[in-house]
């Protein structure tokens, strides 16, 4: 508990110290460490009731994902990498959301998709992470932005043709109909806009397009829907 509470006055400190993030709640003084705590159990305690409703197969796998979860915050710190790190743990659900309905994991199907999610996430979270690169350099937190630099178009841009190609890949394994990949080739379409458009000097246009990825999601989930219903 005294780590959870440090680490937390420690990211409190960062937000302040971050033009963009000096307004959220425990940053601001409107909620305090204790009460940010108490909302994290209940979330916490939700989410092991959903967990607990789980196959045994998908406990496991769920209660393997702390360890992603509680590393995750921390990488910014170590590694110019932590975006990778985010990808990781934000796409967990695509294991824990098949071992749910199977009972287990089906690797040629599930392990591209997977690797889409966290290629996606470096995309866009790169894009997002642009915003704060000055903040950054001054607080001495790292990120795929700074480590990027002037070269970020060419690297989202290959992370872009990874997604893209993993999820290709995953739907060829699953035996998907063709919508799936109309839909993907729409998605296709929405990415490279985000990738040569943005204006990565901007906070506002980073913003807009990492806030357009709705939109990539969006495609991504109509393709899965309408390939497996026509």
């Amino acid at each position: 508990m005294s780590f959870i509470l440090l680490f937390g006055a420690f990211e409190s400190f960062h937000a302040v110290q971050v033009e963009r993030t000096r307004s959220r709640p425990i940053a601001s003084g409107v909620l305090t460490p204790f009460q940010g705590l108490t909302f994290l159990g209940f979330q916490l305690l939700l989410g092991l009731g959903i967990l607990l409703q789980l196959n045994n197969y998908s406990r496991i796998l769920g209660a393997s994902s702390l360890l992603l979860v509680f590393s995750y915050p921390l990488m910014k710190r170590f590694t110019f990498w932590p975006q990778a790190f985010l990808g990781l743990t934000f796409n967990w659900g695509v294991l824990l959301g098949w071992a749910a309905i199977k009972g287990s994991i089906d690797p040629a199907v599930v392990l591209p998709l997977y690797a889409s999610g966290v290629f996606w996430t470096l995309v866009y979270d790169t894009i997002y992470a642009h915003q704060d690169k000055e903040d950054d350099l001054k607080v001495g937190v790292k990120s795929t932005a700074l480590r990027f630099g002037d070269s970020t178009k060419e690297w989202i841009s290959g992370f872009g043709l990874a997604c893209i190609s993993s999820l290709a890949l995953s739907g060829i394994n699953a035996d998907i109909g063709w919508p799936y990949y109309a839909f993907l080739t729409a998605a296709s379409g929405q990415l490279a806009w985000q990738i040569w458009t943005v204006d990565l000097s901007s906070r506002a246009d980073c913003n807009r397009k990492f806030v357009s990825n709705k939109w990539f999601g969006a495609f991504i989930f109509g393709g899965i829907l309408f390939g497996r219903l026509l």
